[in-house]
């Protein structure tokens, strides 16, 4: 009987999960709101709570995060990160002072503390790898000249979490020095273990995966993502980093055939995860915090942008690809949730955890428009203000001197100009 209700719930999601990703298709828009407001009908306080397939539901989630992240890794190799990393360690340290500090402040403005401020801090800081790699491929991005950079400072961002997580764990739980410098150390050594394996040994291991058997290559690259991410969550270090890293050890043919064959399975478990998300909210808590939420959300939305606008700039992307690596980068999700947790569970803060999920859900929900419409709000706000360019006269020859050939190119500038517009939306 358990097993009946637990396909009936089960296969009620998947169905309501693909009319849902029709809908949105149809109206070219991401899904993930829709999916997000499913998981809300579904979850505590709900329409229809579940019962029996909340668990197999929960691993579903993490198993979604980690093919997202696997399958960004894809997209590069691992000479493409190191020299990524290099060339905008700068954006990440922009990216933690514009967001991580308005947090902070919101928490001693209201009165929680420094230990709650530092929490709230990584809760606006963080942006969601899973939500922003779905965001991307739905919107045909993933080849665009931003594109590097906005992983740059996701990556940054994940690696960050290596060092933030142990620091906040201990915080909360009051050890020693000598006790949080340990787990702070234990899980710099193993980021940067990965790291070193995934640069120096890719191509050997994309060697012992390399199989010619569709069958057996989903199998092998399947269970080495899930193994090393296995391992650096229990060492300390999350999983969607190993599972990151993982992606950009495997190169060429390898990479391709892994990519084709774990779309499908990444798509499914993706939607899983968003559903997730909204199953553990309860509606009846977020109206009371709604207003703070929503404040803390606009800032931090408009500094994210700021963020991804300067750093495509230093990085030489045209003026529209700068608006789209901005309004990208705007979703948290999975990470912030999982500080938030933490708080909650230590107790610091009661109202924490419901300011937290309703500040995510705003953002998990605008994250995907502002992705789609900044570059275009932004052209249409420039174009208004830009004042129309005078008449061009023609020039009158001097007298015993030639008069010039209109070559049609232009000025510098025009040329520069011409580019910006990025008609092919690959500035």
């Amino acid at each position: 009987m358990h097993s009946a209700v637990f396909l009936i719930e089960f296969g009620a999601i998947i169905l309501g999960l693909g009319l849902l990703g029709r809908l949105a298709g149809r109206f070219h828009f991401s899904p993930i709101p829709l999916y997000l407001l499913a998981g809300l009908a579904f979850g505590t306080g709900g329409l229809l709570p579940l019962g029996a397939s909340e668990e197999f539901v929960a691993i579903g989630a993490e198993i979604g995060v980690i093919l997202l992240l696997l399958m960004l890794g894809l997209e590069y190799t691992a000479s493409d990160l190191v020299s990524n990393l290099k060339t905008q360690y700068p954006a990440g340290l922009v990216d933690f002072t514009l967001n991580a500090v308005p947090g902070a402040v919101a928490a001693l403005l209201m009165g929680w503390g420094p230990v709650a401020a530092v929490v709230l801090a990584g809760v606006t800081w963080i942006s969601s790898s899973g939500v922003i790699a779905k965001v991307m491929g739905d919107l045909g991005r993933l080849g665009n000249r931003e594109t590097p950079v906005i992983l740059s400072i996701l990556v940054l961002e994940d690696l960050a979490m290596a060092v933030y997580l142990p620091i906040v764990t201990a915080l909360l739980a009051g050890v020693g020095l000598a006790a949080g410098s340990l787990t702070l150390a234990i899980a710099l050594g193993v980021a940067g273990a990965v790291l070193f394996v995934a640069v120096r040994y890719g191509r050997i291991i994309s060697r012992f995966v390399s199989s010619d058997d569709p069958e057996k290559l989903l199998l092998v690259v399947l269970g080495l993502t899930l193994l090393v991410a296995g391992v650096a969550q229990q060492l300390q270090v999350s999983a969607a980093v190993g599972a990151f890293l993982v992606g950009i050890a495997l190169s060429g043919e390898v990479a391709e055939g892994a990519h084709t064959l774990l779309s499908p399975l990444r798509d499914l478990f993706a939607a899983v995860f968003f559903v997730f998300f909204g199953l553990h909210t309860d509606p009846a808590s977020i109206p009371p915090v709604l207003l703070p939420a929503l404040a803390l959300a606009v800032v931090t939305a408009l500094t994210k942008i700021a963020t991804g606008y300067w750093a495509a700039r230093r990085a030489g992307v045209g003026v529209n690809g700068r608006w789209r690596a901005g309004g990208t980068l705007v979703a948290r999700g999975e990470f912030s949730i999982v500080i938030a947790g933490l708080a909650v569970t230590a107790g610091i803060e009661p109202a924490l955890g419901p300011l937290a999920t309703a500040y995510v859900l705003l953002l998990v929900i605008i994250g995907p428009l502002t992705a789609r419409w900044t570059q275009p709000v932004a052209v249409w706000i420039t174009g208004r203000r830009t004042p129309p360019a005078p008449p061009v006269l023609a020039a009158v020859p001097s007298p015993g001197r030639a008069p010039e050939r209109e070559t049609g190119t232009g000025t510098a500038a025009d040329r520069r100009s011409v580019q910006d517009q990025d008609p092919a939306g690959r500035a």
